[in-house]
C-alpha cells in the first residue's frame, strides 16, 4: 500500500511544477486566471467522485479499487503525454486526480484495518510517507528530466506510465485484505469502543477544519512555482525542485510524526506541529533573502507532514470500521472541493493584489482552521 501510495501521488504536483513553462508564449501563453482553472478543474472532478468511490470501496474491497486507480492513472499519463491544448491537458490531469479519489478510501481503509488502534497512527505515518514521496518525486522528476536530460514536458508524463504498470502488477499479488477492526486483546474480550454512527457533530467539525486547511494549502501550492520564478527570481527548474523538496520532507516527517502522535496523542500533537508549520511560513514571507525563504518554506513542510498521520488517525477514530471507506471518502472530500476553489481565489488575489498576497491570505486561513480544531473537535475516549 505504501508503494502504491507513492505511484498514485507522483502526478499530483507535476502540472503545478510545469506552470511557468505552460504559462510561457512558447507553450500555451496562459493568464493567471487560466492557470487557476487548470489547477481547479481536476480537484472538482475528485470531489464529484469522492463519495461514490468510498461506497464502492466498502462494497467491493480495497484491492479492486486500488487496481482501478492504477489503470485510470495510466490512461491519464498517456493522455497528458499527447496533450496539444489546455483542454486536453485538463482532461488528462483530471483523470490523474480521479485516480486518487478511487485510491484513497480503499487504501486508507485497508491500512487502518490492518492495525490495532494504538499502532494506527504509526502505520498511517509510514503509509503517508509513501504519498509524500510521490508528491516529491513528481516535481523533482520535472527538474531532472527537463533540466538535466533535456526531455520535453510531455515526456515527463510518459516516463511515469511504466512505474504505474509495475504497481498494477504488484497490487495483483495481494492475496487477502482485512474486513473488520483488529481488536486489542482484553481480559474479558470486550469489544473496542468506537463510534456507532458516521456523521457526528465532531466529524463534521473535523471535516470543516480539513476543508479550511486545504483551502490555504491549495492557494499556496498552486502558485508557489510562479511566486518563486516571478517574485524571487528562481529558475523554472529549480522552482520545481523546491516544490518537490517540500514534499520530500514528508519522507522523514510523516513516519516520525506517526510514532510521536501515538505517544503524545493525535489532537495535541497535530495542534503543536501545525502551529510551528504556519509560523515558519509567516516568517519566510518577511525575510528578503531567497535562500532563507526556501529553507523556511521547507521547514514549513516538515512540520506540516509531522501532523499527517495524526490527521488521518483522527479520521479513523471518528468513523466506524464498517464504514471506513466512506469515512475516508468524506475525509478527502473537503480537500477536493477546496482544491477546486482555492486556485480560482488565489488567481483573483494574484491578478488584483500580486502573488505575495496569496501567502498572506493563506496564513490567516490556516490559523482559522487551527482554531476550529482546537475548540470544536473532541475525540472519543
Amino acid at each position: 500500500m505504501t508503494v502504491t501510495h507513492t505511484l498514485t501521488h507522483a502526478f499530483g504536483q507535476i502540472h503545478t511544477a510545469l506552470f511557468p513553462i505552460l504559462k510561457s508564449p512558447a507553450e500555451f501563453n496562459l493568464t493567471y486566471q487560466q492557470i487557476g482553472l487548470i489547477a481547479a478543474i481536476p480537484p472538482l472532478c475528485q470531489a464529484v467522485l469522492s463519495i461514490p468511490t468510498g461506497l464502492l470501496s466498502d462494497r467491493f474491497g480495497s484491492k479492486k479499487m486500488v487496481l482501478l486507480s492504477m489503470l485510470v492513472a495510466a490512461v491519464g499519463a498517456v493522455l497528458a503525454s499527447q496533450s496539444q491544448s489546455p483542454f486536453m491537458l485538463i482532461v488528462a490531469i483530471s483523470l490523474l486526480y480521479v485516480n486518487t479519489s478511487i485510491y484513497h478510501p480503499a487504501a486508507y481503509s485497508f491500512t487502518t484495518l490492518l492495525f490495532r488502534s494504538e499502532d494506527r497512527s504509526k502505520a498511517l505515518g509510514v503509509h503517508g510517507a509513501g504519498g509524500t514521496l510521490g508528491m516529491a518525486i513528481g516535481p523533482i522528476s520535472v527538474t531532472v528530466l527537463l533540466g538535466l536530460l533535456a526531455f520535453g514536458w510531455r515526456q515527463v508524463y510518459l516516463f511515469w506510465f511504466f512505474p504505474l504498470i509495475l504497481g498494477t502488477i504488484a497490487t495483483l499479488r495481494i492475496k487477502a485484505e482485512p474486513q473488520k477492526e483488529l481488536q486489542n486483546p482484553r481480559e474479558f474480550d470486550e469489544p473496542p469502543e468506537e463510534t456507532s454512527t458516521l456523521l457526528t457533530a465532531n466529524l463534521v467539525l473535523f471535516l470543516v477544519f480539513v476543508g479550511i486547511r486545504m483551502m490555504a494549502n491549495g492557494m499556496v501550492s498552486s502558485f508557489l512555482t510562479l511566486f518563486l520564478v516571478e517574485v524571487k527570481g528562481v529558475a523554472d527548474y529549480w522552482a520545481s525542485l523546491v516544490l518537490g523538496g517540500n514534499y520530500l520532507m514528508g519522507l522523514i516527517a510523516a513516519p516520525l510524526g506517526g510514532f510521536l502522535a501515538a505517544r503524545y496523542g493525535e489532537k495535541k500533537w497535530l495542534q503543536v506541529v501545525l502551529s510551528l508549520s504556519y509560523i515558519s511560513l509567516a516568517v519566510a514571507l518577511f525575510v528578503p533573502n531567497t535562500s532563507l525563504f526556501i529553507v523556511l518554506y521547507l521547514l514549513n513542510g516538515f512540520f506540516n507532514f509531522l501532523g499527517m498521520a495524526a490527521n488521518s488517525s483522527i479520521m479513523a477514530s471518528l468513523s466506524p470500521s464498517r464504514q471506513r471507506g466512506l469515512g475516508y471518502a468524506l475525509f478527502f472530500l473537503p480537500g477536493s472541493i477546496m482544491g477546486a476553489v482555492a486556485p480560482i481565489v488565489a488567481a483573483f488575489i494574484a491578478e488584483v493584489y500580486g502573488l505575495t498576497s496569496i501567502f498572506y491570505a493563506s496564513i490567516v486561513i490556516f490559523f482559522i482552521g487551527l482554531a476550529v480544531l482546537r475548540f470544536g473537535v473532541k475525540l472519543p475516549n
